[in-house]
């Protein structure tokens, strides 16, 4: 896939998961975690699962993409707030 591809596709995985899980990461922030949520979904999906990864913009690569990002900005919070709170 494509720079611009993976840019779009993480901007909407990126705005999908903070509809689900709320946030202030900035939209910056959100396009960037979206990325890395696709990369990891895409992995985890191919690597794990053994279903197609993220292939282009459509509704499976968007799934896929949504969930690594859930589970990126879980992790990311969970960094972030143990960081803060000490």
């Amino acid at each position: 896939m494509g720079i611009i591809a993976w840019t779009v596709l993480g901007a909407i995985a990126g705005w999908i998961t903070n509809l689900i899980m709320g946030g202030g990461e900035g939209v910056i922030g959100t396009i960037i975690l979206g990325i890395i949520g696709a990369v990891v979904g895409g992995f985890l999906a191919g690597t794990v699962l053994g279903v197609a990864d993220v292939t282009g913009i459509n509704i499976s690569s968007i799934i896929v993409a949504v969930i690594g990002a859930v589970i990126v900005v879980a992790v990311y919070r969970a960094v972030i707030g143990r960081r803060a709170a000490v």
